[in-house]
């Protein structure tokens, strides 16, 4: 399978964490390149890909992958596992980029952003320092995106090939836009 490895990031200057853009949006969902959030009527609601695009580009990135395992869980799909995939890249390539910049402030907001649960978590926070932090999620996160990759590609290689060839063209353009 030739996916592209998040560890090849290390000099990428990561401003914004938006790989959906990747592919141009979510084919599933007719989605073209924006992360606008579409408009809505009174009592509409997003599906669980949409929300995760909205969640990823505000770099809301537990809720992105809860909204990613929804869709999975009632559309299974090559398409939802290659997003959630591109999810899990997300803050691996952004935690590569702060690391190198030294940002480490900004490194322990991803840990509380991926920690925090609810209130609870206010009085009873997660410990941990923002550089075993990094270490932590990207393990995690490889991890996960080498097994979701995995998935989506038993259930269709070539749609997957085909989603990992556009990605692999946008990193190349873009390689500051995670």
């Amino acid at each position: 399978m030739n996916r592209p490895r998040s560890t090849s990031l290390s000099g990428s200057a990561v401003l914004v964490p938006i790989l959906v853009l990747a592919w141009g949006g979510d084919p599933a969902l007719g989605e073209g390149p924006t992360t606008d959030a579409p408009a809505l009527s009174a009592g509409q609601v997003l599906p669980p890909l949409s929300r995760a695009k909205i969640h990823l580009a505000a770099g809301d990135y537990r809720r992105a992958l809860e909204a990613c395992q929804q869709e999975i869980q009632e559309r299974p799909s090559a398409a939802s596992y290659t997003f959630l995939t591109y999810v899990y890249h997300a803050p691996d390539g952004y935690l590569e980029h702060l690391s190198a910049h030294e940002r480490w402030g900004t490194v322990e907001w991803v840990y509380w952003n991926l920690a925090y649960r609810d209130a609870q978590d206010l009085v009873d926070p997660p410990g941990g320092l923002a550089r075993m932090a990094k270490e932590m999620i990207q393990e995690s996160v490889r991890h996960q995106a080498d097994m979701h990759a995995a998935m989506a590609t038993r259930l269709d290689a070539a749609m997957t090939e085909g989603l990992w060839h556009q990605q692999k063209v946008w990193r190349e353009s873009a390689p500051d836009r995670w």
